[in-house]
């Protein structure tokens, strides 16, 4: 097996980041519902005022760097318990799953918590996702099946 190699995300890693977001959408059969733009997606991680930060996974390539997958994540708070890191995505492509890629992500993650001192990690899984739902029960047994999503789409 390659070397992985855990890193930062960086500007110039969107393009690729944004193919992956695009790999589980389609596993999620959720294509059409992928309709950030690039620019937008940059700017949201890279503009002045960045929302969201990323850990990518990548391996070496004869020209470089492959990124094989990334966690999306970003600062959320809780009135009652305080800063929470919430994942909003962890995506390794279908090539490399069952790899220890998303394990190491998810405990890059659980690093990043502790060091800012954050009160937990939270994330959403679909019903369905056996080996995501499979995945997480490594690291918790804490599912909240009582909430209900609610979202207002606003374009």
């Amino acid at each position: 097996m390659q070397d992985i190699t855990l890193r930062v995300a960086r500007k110039e890693d969107c393009p690729r980041i944004m193919e992956l977001i695009r790999e589980l959408a389609e596993y999620e059969n959720s294509v059409h519902e992928v309709t950030v733009s690039p620019a937008a997606f940059e700017a949201a991680g890279f503009g002045p005022d960045p929302v969201w930060k990323a850990f990518v996974a990548t391996v070496p390539v004869p020209d470089g760097e492959q990124i094989i997958g990334f966690a999306l994540y970003y600062i959320r708070y809780s009135t009652w318990k305080g800063c929470r890191l919430y994942l909003e995505d962890i995506v390794v492509t279908s090539s490399w799953r069952g790899k220890g890629v998303g394990k190491l992500l998810f405990d890059q993650l659980i690093t990043e918590a502790k060091e800012k001192q954050f009160s937990g990690i939270t994330f959403q899984v679909l019903e369905w996702n056996e080996p995501a739902i499979n995945f997480y029960k490594k690291y918790t047994d804490k599912f909240e099946p009582e909430w209900t999503n609610v979202r207002i789409e606003l374009s």
